[in-house]
């Protein structure tokens, strides 16, 4: 159900993808065109949404949550699973039938979905008028007036310089405290399960300076905490186009956390292959930059690894979390994990329930194996691990993550702990929510605080998911 907040009027509906949220902004202004937008899947989406109507208020146009209302329909899409798309497709339905009533109403796909189902979606299953790829964003306004001149519109081609840098991003939704910033886009790691170098294009770096006026931007308008997006940040690499300045990531990292002690800083995603000591010894040596690492490990099975062309083994990861636990003790690490890929025998699944164990993540997305069409295990590997066995092996891993999860919060109690207070909590208007460094969401009761504020909260109990706790001066 969405959720209504105060202030700018938007809806928040938790998605099962990965992140997934769905988020629109209501804005009114005479004369100007209204345009509807959902996105689902992973941060970077968002981050996307909120260029995308940055571009779209630039040619006249205001976010609304009506949809019957609205001139221009935008989904962004995701396609890392199966039951992603599935979703979207259900969406697409919902957004004809509106179209009936509306005929004039244009309809579009954007993100990751695009390049691979564009002619399925325009010419076979005419759901949409438009389909446009990640890195063509800008060419939007074209676009719709081919749209409006009677001819479905497509851009999918992938950039190898676009970062959006000059774009500022329209904050949809959010409350005011919380930002993302994309530091990079594309990927080339090319994991054989993954489709995102192919629906997102090479990995290229933004400008430094631009990332850092933006977040100062951010901090000067009232936001609180940033996190720094991209597919693999650990990689991040600028270079000035006559060379004189070099930012590689923990760099970048420092220079953030200098813009102000108030400011918190995050990042997603690591890659195992990628971290360094440099990047661990950055955020020890600033408070503001936040003691979680979201380190996705997808299996502990050597072999399986190689099958999924993660360019590590398992010796290498368990050292990276063992450098983890060195340089910063009180560091949360979180993980992805696979349940069920291509050839993963019983064995090698044990594997990956001892790994998740001697990583002790505070928290995992998990998975079943769902084979994508153009990857390279889709051309390469056979999917024979039975649903029946990926289900049961998925339940394992979700029971023991609880297990994990459960442990590291109960280590908690009794400890006080520097909490962000984002707004209320859930299930009750007489408590605040946030979260400290490690990422962990506590609540407790508002006392004399607000948001934005930071607190001292000192934690009592505890579930799975949450700490629980009071304020103490």
């Amino acid at each position: 159900m969405a959720k209504q907040f105060s202030g700018n009027v938007f809806d928040k509906v938790q998605d099962e993808q990965r992140q997934g949220e769905v988020y629109t902004l209501e804005a009114t202004a005479a004369g100007k065109k209204k345009m509807y937008l959902e996105s689902y899947g992973c941060q970077m989406n968002f981050s996307d949404s909120e260029i995308v109507a940055s571009i779209m208020a630039e040619n006249n146009y205001v976010p609304t949550t009506a949809l019957e209302e609205a001139d221009v329909v935008f989904i962004n899409t995701c396609s890392i699973r199966e039951n992603a798309e599935q979703k979207v497709r259900g969406r697409l339905q919902v957004f004809r039938q509106h179209k009936k009533l509306k005929p004039d109403m244009t309809i579009g796909v954007l993100g990751c979905m695009a390049e691979r189902l564009k002619s399925k979606l325009l010419e076979q299953e005419k759901l949409v008028d438009l389909v446009v790829g990640p890195d063509a964003y800008k060419d939007l306004p074209n676009l719709l007036s081919q749209v409006e001149s009677g001819q479905p519109a497509v851009n999918v081609l992938l950039s190898r310089e676009e970062t959006y840098a000059d774009i500022t991003p329209v904050r949809l939704g959010g409350n005011g405290i919380l930002a993302f910033v994309t530091i990079m886009r594309g990927c080339d790691n090319m994991c054989s399960f993954c489709v995102v170098p192919f629906t997102r294009g090479r990995e290229r770096s933004r400008d430094a300076h631009s990332i850092i006026e933006e977040c100062r931007d951010l901090w000067q308008r009232g936001y609180k905490e940033v996190t720094l997006l991209g597919q693999n940040v650990d990689s991040y690499h600028y270079t000035a186009a006559d060379g004189s300045e070099n930012v590689n990531f923990a760099q970048l990292l420092a220079l953030v956390a200098q813009i102000d002690p108030g400011l918190r800083v995050r990042f997603s995603t690591s890659h195992p292959k990628d971290i360094t000591d440099e990047v661990l010894h950055t955020m020890a040596a600033y408070h503001n930059i936040c003691k979680n690492i979201h380190l996705p490990v997808q299996s502990g099975n050597t072999e399986v690894l190689k099958r999924m062309n993660r360019t590590y083994d398992r010796a290498w990861y368990l050292n990276r979390v063992e450098a983890i636990r060195r340089i910063l003790p009180d560091c949360a690490i979180t993980s992805d994990v696979i349940a069920g890929f291509c050839g993963e025998t019983e064995e090698q699944h044990q594997d990956t329930l001892s790994i998740m164990e001697l990583s002790g993540y505070t928290m995992s997305f998990m998975f079943k194996y769902s084979e994508r069409p153009g990857t390279l295990a889709a051309r390469k590997f056979e999917d024979d691990v039975p649903e029946e066995v990926k289900s049961r092996r998925l339940q394992e891993i979700i029971d023991l993550q609880g297990k994990l999860s459960l442990l590291s919060n109960e280590q908690d109690v009794g400890k006080t702990f520097e909490v962000l207070v984002e707004g209320p909590s859930r299930k009750s208007d007489e408590h605040f929510c946030g979260r400290n460094s490690q990422n962990k969401m506590i609540v407790f009761p508002k006392g004399n605080t607000q948001a934005g504020q930071y607190v001292k909260v000192k934690v009592e109990r505890c579930t799975q998911a949450t700490l629980l706790g009071n304020l103490v001066d």
